[in-house]
């Protein structure tokens, strides 16, 4: 064994996904990038004209496809929405998906509903980490939409030869 340190077990790492409102959040990303403020880099943007337009689905495919978290950052409710009721539409959702999300058996605490305008760059800075912290109490995810089908075609008997 070495003492390196290499053979030692590395802490682990969430992937965050960020759906970010292209008019207030993503700038607000950007202003905590241009003003060097230190965050995780584990939470990849992604941008969308609206918080409101943050379909469930979308939420659903990121855990489904490897993500631990998703972040849903948008205007504050209720009158900076650029598209006048977008983050409205947002607080309409979040219930509905956080109980679908219980009925997946996902921890409501994989994703969360902020608001983070263009000028606040310490606060989404601040999102991040303490989201980051959450899911590192909660540990990977490791789920998959179909992992009920894949364990039963492996408990299938193989198939016998026709003589």
């Amino acid at each position: 064994m070495s003492d390196n340190g290499a053979d030692t077990l590395c802490p682990f790492e969430p992937k965050i996904i960020g759906f970010l409102c292209r008019w207030c959040s993503y700038p607000g990303a950007d202003l905590a990038g241009t003003n060097r403020i230190k965050y995780p880099p584990n939470m990849i943007p992604i941008r969308v004209m609206c918080s409101g337009r943050v379909d469930p689905t979308f939420v659903i495919k990121a855990l489904a496809d490897g993500a631990d978290g998703v972040l849903i950052a948008g205007c504050h409710p209720p009158a900076d929405c650029h598209y006048q009721s977008g983050n409205i539409k947002a607080i309409r959702r979040y219930p509905l998906l956080l109980k679908m999300l219980e009925q997946f058996g996902i921890e409501k605490e994989r994703v969360r509903l902020e608001w983070i305008s263009a000028s606040e760059g310490t606060r989404f800075a601040q999102v991040v980490a303490e989201m980051r912290e959450t899911l590192q109490r909660l540990g990977p995810l490791n789920w998959r939409v179909g992992q009920a089908a894949d364990e039963y075609i492996r408990c299938q008997p193989a198939e016998r030869e026709v003589q």
